[in-house]
């Protein structure tokens, strides 16, 4: 999740339009994901969401297994189940400039491993499936390897987790907002649905996950909608993010209380209407 590794919680709202009913295990339900960090001990209220993803797991140095950020945090979310019997925990695997998910996904025998060890995570740690964000296939923007096969191979990567999970257990990936990178079409009938990354799409003035565009130059949740829907993904297995923090040009220090600074720095408060 561009930069959001920082942020301990940025929750996803899913918006499902479609009349027809697919062949989805969430079709017709309303999805709310939080990505809860490694990096922080907040603890959410399970009650107010539906599904998790323990942000990161990664791709090891070895390309041929998973590594957990502080698995204790993890058992301490997945603890959550006994106060919501209903809540899902993901593991999510990858995250801004977590790489070597490339020389993983192109050597069947290593990606065979790590997708092994994605299993035996999910069964040691009770989790309800695995959530993909490699950012991004064929693009080395995170300072990741990466190479021209890369949206090929994610979608064997897909196909094996999908073989090796089954079907009673969760995949799902984050993907970019203007939906490049992935072919949709061949990676489908492998998800349950799609985790939309319509946030971090602007810098400073401009909003970084605004509904709508107050000029036409930049990206929209509006807009990131339209391009999957364009790239052949069901409205019922989008999943729409919202970003629970803002971007600014000035950073108050480590650990300081945001309220006190906005107050102390005399912010005024300003409403965009048309975005």
């Amino acid at each position: 999740m561009k930069r959001t590794i920082l942020i301990a919680i940025c929750v996803i709202v899913a918006i499902f339009l479609a009349k027809e009913v697919y062949e989805s295990n969430f079709a017709n339900r309303r999805v709310v994901v939080a990505y809860v960090t490694a990096g922080s001990d907040v603890v959410p209220d399970p009650s107010l969401m539906t599904h998790i993803n323990y942000a990161f797991g990664h791709v090891a140095d070895s390309f041929d297994s998973l590594i957990i950020s502080r698995p204790e945090r993890l058992d301490q979310i997945v603890a959550l189940k006994a106060k919501n019997p209903k809540l899902k925990v993901l593991i999510s695997v990858g995250g801004w400039g977590s790489g070597h998910f490339s020389e993983m996904a192109a050597d069947s025998t290593l990606r065979a491993r790590f997708v092994q060890s994605c299993v035996e995570a999910v069964n040691r740690h009770k989790l309800d499936g695995v959530d993909i964000d490699w950012e991004y296939p064929t693009s080395s923007a995170a300072g990741i390897s990466s190479s021209p096969d890369d949206t090929h191979n994610f979608t064997l990567l897909m196909r094996d987790l999908r073989q090796a999970l089954g079907h009673n257990d969760l995949l799902t990936f984050a993907s970019v907002a203007t939906a490049k990178y992935v072919d949709f079409p061949a990676v489908l009938p492998y998800l349950d649905f799609v985790n939309v990354m319509s946030y971090d799409m602007a810098v400073v003035p401009r909003h970084h996950s605004a509904l709508r565009a107050a000029d036409d130059d930049y990206l929209t949740i509006e807009k990131a909608v339209q391009h999957h829907l364009d790239a052949g993904v069901p409205a019922d297995k989008l999943v729409v993010g919202l970003a629970f923090y803002g971007k600014g040009t000035v950073r108050p220090e480590r650990g300081a209380d945001m309220q006190a600074f906005i107050t102390e720095n005399a912010l005024t408060e300003h409403w965009n209407e048309e975005g």
